[in-house]
């Protein structure tokens, strides 16, 4: 699976993280980012889970090649303890990424 940190400009598929006002961990896919946060934060479109838990922030992000390999790491991240996405989450901000080749 080819994983890019940043996204092209062709829109390809994202794995993110967010973070909700109470604080809790949020994983899914898209293919348009700011449309998905912005569809969390203001719509009826955003996950159930999300809307009651507005707002909401992006803390982690991940461009895949295609959706099969965005669907496979958002199920290796939901599987994840708690502690184990906080870690993932720290170390993509600090530019690190060994937990995230370990679910590779």
């Amino acid at each position: 699976m080819t994983v890019r940190k940043k996204a092209n400009k062709q829109g390809g598929w994202h794995v993110y993280i967010l973070r909700c006002a109470d604080n809790s961990l949020y994983t899914g896919i898209t293919t348009n980012l700011s449309r998905r946060v912005d569809e969390h934060n203001l719509s009826p479109k955003g996950a159930s889970y999300t809307r009651g838990r507005r707002p909401v922030c992006l803390v982690f992000t991940l461009e895949t090649e295609n959706r099969a390999s965005a669907s496979r790491l958002e199920i290796k991240i939901k599987r994840l303890t708690r502690s184990a996405k906080q870690n993932l989450i720290t170390e993509y901000q600090s530019g690190n990424l060994k937990t995230l080749e370990s679910l590779s």
